[in-house]
């Protein structure tokens, strides 16, 4: 077992998100762990992240999870549908399906996120 503390972790910038701040909470480096890794990412208001994973580009192959703790998160499809998540809502997101994020309130939205390495 390995405790990790908030306090510890440290901000890393993920590609293509726009005024937010990550933290990478649990992974290989972190604790050992191999087979996901876990973020706490706060989006500031207008933040989110451009269209990724598409099927084909780095990352499609992995699945992954957002759970909001608080705020609203709209999260786009590569089909277009959009999903409003609120807090206690959560997300998964499977291989090659797309998607972009966006923070469209003036409230901060912190969001736990998982992300399969295998």
């Amino acid at each position: 077992m390995k405790k990790i503390s908030l306090e510890a972790v440290q901000p890393y910038n993920p590609p293509a998100h726009f005024n937010m701040v990550a933290l990478k909470l649990q992974g290989e480096e972190e604790s050992g762990i191999t087979k996901f890794w876990q973020g706490l990412s706060y989006f500031l208001p207008a933040g989110g992240a451009d269209m990724q994973y598409l099927e084909g580009t780095f990352g499609a192959e992995f699945e992954k999870t957002y759970f909001v703790i608080s705020g609203e998160l709209t999260v786009t499809d590569a089909s277009n549908n959009t999903f409003i998540l609120r807090e206690g809502d959560g997300l998964a997101i499977l291989p090659g399906e797309g998607r972009k994020l966006q923070n469209n309130t003036n409230k901060v939205v912190t969001v736990l996120v998982t992300f399969s390495t295998s």
